[in-house]
């Protein structure tokens, strides 16, 4: 079993930067590739970025390439997405999910565990 606590959301204005950081409490938490997805209102859930156990591997969407970095540090359990150039757009709810897999379309069925998610609101 793995809980997942993300933490970092909140209020900036468009162009600002956020990093949402996510926390772990498994033990063999480098096994896991870690994603973010983000929802808003009314919106089917968005895959934003997934970094592989070791963190050698990252993959990221075109929507928020160039502008989203996904990292870990599993030292520490933890695995964080730094937001930079933030749109209205990218309003929403941001969670993080683990999984041991490594895939090409980062479904999130592919995913066997999830946070809570963090509000990040982007104004214009």
């Amino acid at each position: 079993q793995v809980q997942l606590v993300e933490s970092g959301g909140g209020l900036v204005q468009t162009g600002g930067s956020l990093r949402l950081s996510c926390a772990a409490s498994a033990r063999t938490f480098s096994r896991y590739a870690m994603g973010w997805f983000r929802q808003a209102p009314g919106k089917e859930r968005e895959f934003v970025a997934a970094v592989s156990g070791s963190g050698a591997l990252t993959s990221y969407p075109d929507s928020v390439k160039g502008r989203f970095t996904i990292s870990r540090d599993n030292a520490k359990n933890t695995v964080y997405l730094q937001m930079n150039s933030l749109k209205p757009e990218d309003t929403a709810v941001y969670s993080c999910a683990a999984t041991y897999l490594w895939v090409s379309n980062w479904h999130p069925s592919v995913f066997n565990y999830w946070g809570q998610g963090t509000q990040v609101t982007v104004s214009s």
